[in-house]
């Protein structure tokens, strides 16, 4: 079971396992992704435990942004995630509404222990 208790120390060496997120939005659409992206997915992200850094826009392609999730060690990202994406609000919800939006995303996962975000 995942604690949804917010975190407040990542590992006690102060990194965090980070997801770097780059979301392509399908033209003409990403304030509008973003907008409820802000209000209800941000806010449950944090609520269970994960933190945020982000968004933040592209200033070169109108449909592209960018964001960061932290968890505070690997073993805890899965657990944090199935809370997340098996939950009412995406699945009833968020997933409904975002997902027709998105045209592409990536994600690469590092671990910030070299040059730490200071969550």
């Amino acid at each position: 079971m995942v604690d949804a208790a917010p975190l407040t120390h990542a590992r006690c060496d102060g990194s965090m396992i980070v997801e770097m997120r780059t979301y392509k939005i399908k033209p003409g659409l990403r304030e509008s992704f973003l907008e409820i992206f802000v209000s209800k997915s941000v806010p449950e992200h944090r609520r269970l435990g994960m933190h945020i850094a982000g968004p933040y826009r592209s200033l070169e392609d109108p449909d592209v942004f960018f964001f960061m999730r932290g968890f505070p060690h690997l073993s805890s990202r899965e657990p944090l995630k199935a809370a997340f994406y098996e939950g009412s609000l995406w699945k009833e919800e968020l997933e409904p509404l975002l997902m027709p939006m998105i045209e592409k995303y990536e994600v690469v996962l590092v671990n910030d222990a070299e040059y730490p975000l200071g969550w």
